[in-house]
């Protein structure tokens, strides 16, 4: 339970304290204080947890930053009641309430007394440290399916996140990268390179005034939120089997009231930096299918290069306060590794749409989803999907089942425009795009073909090869996927046959490994896509 310091101006300086918390903190780690169970202590730059049966007890510490105020025990207990307040909106049965540390007749402390308070906690249900996403992430045990449901809980936390048109905008980025600049000035010389730190100031600067009046334009337009503003793995637990957000920021706005996919862009910066690039297109992709926020999606390569800035500044800044020489050698190297990651986000590869044709049950989402990492800008493509898409058209849940009215001629007509607009849309924001759809119809591979030309992006085409056996067996083995395509359907795709098809054609019999190798050597062939992320 702790924070990646996300200020763009201190990094993990050491705050300066301002009263003794002593006897309070003994008072907290007493297992006589827990009624005789062990405590267990967390330390961090801003707070101390204690653990102790089935709580947690979050002290504020007394210190003031330049960024931070927790100076006063009045300060100290609003910002614990903000902080109750802001985390119960996506782990409500975490945060409990907010107890007074109290001064008793005899002189004793005691934890929610009746006497004088002396300071204030937040009270939290513990849970187990193996369940944070972070360990899960170090362990290899995160679990793939659970990164679409990740993206879209994040959507609707955002959708229903508290709008701030005082924040934000291009004068909130240009905070953040002046107070980036700032620290690799002060604290980046033991391990950045000075000449690659004005690099990434100077392009974030002018990827700042390119998009200025889009940045402002989505501040007017709502979407400058009180949004988590330290969204990282360590920040998300596993409760009850769905990931929770915790610990969002509570004392101060301009880290905390940002655009909504600079918010999300520290979790996908999290996520790739730790070489788990599926995972961050699975959280990608599943948020903009709860959100489909493509007016934003051009300011990406900035919010993630500045999320990796500010990790570079925080790594740099903590290792000169290290005091064991080998974990200071290790944040240096870090920081290194954080700063070339936020030069690299700032010169995105070209857009491209990839469509994947196949009757159904050949393998095309599968494909899709495994591919897409690999294309584009990061975190990789968009998936369009015309199943979802369909759904969508008729009002319905995704997994709801269709009957015969969801697939008439006509709205299949809008499916596949849809599909088309979608991607056209995306291309145009500099972001790639992979459309998964049967594309029987030659009409309709014209159409896509059409689409990348007048957005003058590369085509690559992919048709899926299946025995009409294999077709059937897949269809029948699908659980919790937004097809409805069952024998009968795969028949009449067969018997209505596709006309001639010049996309690149692949046997997918063998496997989803085999196709996806085949997939990766001919879009590398023709786009030169990263080697190896697809695979991993």
């Amino acid at each position: 339970m702790g924070r990646h310091l996300a200020s763009p101006k201190m990094g993990a300086m050491p705050g300066a304290s301002t009263e003794d918390q002593t006897e309070v903190i003994e008072c907290l780690a007493a297992p006589s204080t827990h009624g005789g169970a062990a405590v267990e202590r967390i330390d961090t730059h801003s707070a101390i947890v204690f653990l102790a049966g089935e709580r947690a007890w979050k002290l504020k510490r007394a210190i003031r930053f330049d960024y931070l105020d927790f100076s006063t025990i009045e300060r100290r207990k609003a910002l614990c009641e903000d902080e109750v307040r802001l985390n119960r909106r996506t782990a409500p049965s975490v945060y409990r309430g907010v107890v007074a540390v109290t001064r008793e007749p005899d002189g004793s402390l005691v934890l929610g007394g009746s006497g004088t308070p002396v300071d204030w906690v937040v009270e939290m249900s513990r849970f187990t440290q193996e369940a944070l996403f972070d360990r899960l992430a170090v362990s290899g045990q995160l679990d793939m399916g659970l990164m679409p449901p990740l993206g879209a809980a994040i959507a609707r936390f955002h959708r229903a996140a508290e709008h701030r048109p005082d924040r934000g905008g291009k004068a909130g980025m240009a905070w953040v990268i002046e107070g980036n600049a700032a620290g690799f000035a002060e604290y980046g010389g033991d391990a950045l390179d000075p000449a690659a730190c004005t690099r990434v100031t100077e392009a974030a600067r002018a990827e700042v005034g390119r998009h200025g009046a889009l940045l402002d334009a989505r501040r007017d337009a709502g979407y400058v939120r009180q949004c988590h503003g330290d969204l990282h793995l360590r920040n998300i637990v596993l409760l009850d089997g769905q990931p929770a957000l915790f610990d969002a920021v509570e004392f101060n706005d301009e880290i905390a009231c940002i655009d909504v996919l600079y918010d999300l862009a520290f979790l996908l910066t999290d996520l790739w930096s730790r070489r788990l690039p599926r995972h961050a297109n699975a959280v990608w992709n599943g948020y903009l299918a709860e959100s489909p926020d493509l007016g934003g999606v051009s300011l990406l390569p900035l919010f993630l290069s500045c999320r990796a800035a500010v990790r570079a500044k925080t790594s740099a800044t903590a290792a000169r306060f290290q005091n064991v020489s080998e974990r200071a050698m290790e944040l240096r190297e870090l920081a290194r590794d954080y700063l070339a990651l936020a030069e690299s986000l700032l010169h995105p590869p070209a857009p491209c749409v990839i469509a994947i044709g196949g009757l159904s049950g050949s393998g095309k989402s599968t494909l899709a989803l495994r591919l897409a990492p690999s294309v584009g800008a990061v975190p990789g493509a968009v998936v369009v999907r015309s199943d979802e898409i369909r759904k969508s058209l008729c009002g319905v849940p995704p997994l709801e089942r269709l009957g015969p009215e969801g697939y008439t001629p006509e709205l299949s007509r809008r499916v596949y425009a849809t599909a088309v607009e979608r991607a056209a849309a995306m291309v145009r924001t500099g972001h790639s795009a992979i459309v998964d759809a049967v594309f029987a119809r030659p009409q309709d591979r014209a159409a896509i073909e059409a689409a990348a030309a007048s957005a003058s992006v590369p085509f690559v085409g992919v048709w899926l090869d299946t025995a009409e056996a294999l077709l059937i067996e897949r269809s029948q083995r699908r659980r919790c996927d937004p097809s409805d395509a069952d024998a009968d359907v795969i028949r009449a795709q067969l018997a209505e046959g596709t006309g001639v098809i010049g996309w690149h054609r692949i046997d997918a019999s063998p496997g989803p490994e085999a196709v996806l190798r085949q997939a990766i050597l001919h879009a590398r062939r023709r786009l030169g896509l990263r080697a190896g992320t697809a695979a991993e």
